[in-house]
């Protein structure tokens, strides 16, 4: 196990044992306040039912005023309130439970999630090495070149190893770290590794994919993270978009955030809310309407037979972008095109 590791499965212990302390500590504080409501409440009563006695002492008809308290009236009293007390009790000791187990509960949901974004994220560099290597056999059945394809390929494995190593970080760090501050990553750059991914796909349907940004603009975030952000971006509009379409990155700065946007011209958005696309699964749910496009197949022509989302794609892409302190939303959407929106902060440093 790596020192990372390490040091996520002791803050994963510390949590535990914090949200232990603290059920413990309610149990016992609460317990303390419904025993001594239940003493207050059976003295309280024992008090209003006495009655006082003079009990004759000495012969001369003296005698000396004495505290009576009827026992009769009193246990049915004690019994109700003890049973109340033990009732209140299960109750807070049972919400007692369900803080200590929430950060386990917490726990499987980072594990879950984590397996569903560790799988999206390979499914698009997966399809383009299976493209790549279909190309390459069939040159070398033809006796072509096939440095070009494995040079591909090389490309392919590396992005995949980029994209594990940085999930890994990130189930590590619970999403982020203190390095995401001083992060900085070329937006052009990442915008030309993320085409070199997706444009084999679109190159089969003649879509073409540009990007327009300053070479000098930089964003406060990781390269790989930005990368996968733009693949998933770009993967959907490229899915979406009509044979023969363009699809463009276009970036620019204003003020101290960075606007980035993915426009296409496909059908546009329906069946679902475009505030909802970033939510995960969110096509799953829909399954019973009209398609949804969160990295799933939309109402639009041309990409039937393609494999099936799970609605991770702009989940993943939100995720992204409010690690590094910025967002995405759908900026248009109608029957001519739709634009997606990023926005990340200026890089550190940055003037």
């Amino acid at each position: 196990m790596s020192a990372g590791m390490d040091a996520a499965a002791a803050a994963d212990r510390r949590r535990v044992q914090r949200a232990a302390l603290r059920a413990g500590a309610w149990v016992g504080a609460a317990s303390s306040a419904v025993l001594a409501v239940v003493i207050a409440i059976i003295v309280a009563v024992m008090f209003a039912s006495a009655r006082v006695e003079r009990v004759p002492h000495g012969g001369r008809g003296g005698g000396r005023r004495e505290l009576v308290i009827e026992l009769d009236g009193l246990v049915p009293v004690a019994v109700v309130v003890g049973a109340l007390g033990v009732l209140l009790l299960g109750v807070i000791a049972w919400w007692a439970s369900r803080r200590a187990a929430q950060p386990l509960a917490d726990a499987l949901a980072v594990q879950r999630a984590f397996v569903a974004d560790a799988s999206h994220e390979l499914r698009t560099p997966l399809t383009t090495l299976s493209s790549r290597v279909q190309l390459a056999q069939h040159r070398a059945e033809r006796g072509g070149d096939v440095v070009a394809a494995l040079a591909g390929l090389r490309g392919d494995a590396a992005v995949m190893d980029a994209v594990l190593s940085d999930l890994l970080h990130a189930a590590e760090s619970a999403g982020t770290s203190t390095g995401d501050r001083a992060a900085a990553a070329s937006v052009l750059a990442a915008a030309h590794a993320a085409i070199a991914v997706i444009e084999p796909r679109g190159a089969a349907r003649g879509v073409r994919v540009v990007a327009e940004a300053s070479a000098s603009l930089e964003v406060a975030a990781e390269h790989t993270a930005l990368s996968r952000a733009l693949i998933a971006l770009l993967d959907n509009a490229v899915r979406h978009s009509p044979d023969g379409a363009e699809v463009r990155v276009l970036a620019h700065r204003a003020g101290r955030r960075v606007l980035i946007r993915v426009v296409d011209h496909g059908g546009g958005i329906v069946g679902i809310a475009p505030e909802r696309l970033f939510e995960r699964f969110a096509r799953a749910a829909d399954a019973g309407g009209a398609a949804a496009r969160n990295g799933a197949t939309a109402d639009r022509g041309g990409d039937a037979g393609q494999r099936r989302g799970f609605g991770l794609g702009l989940a993943l892409v939100r995720d992204i972008a409010t690690r590094f302190g910025g967002g995405v939303r759908v900026e248009h959407t109608s029957s001519a095109g739709t634009t997606f929106l990023l926005e990340l902060p200026v890089a550190t440093g940055a003037r």
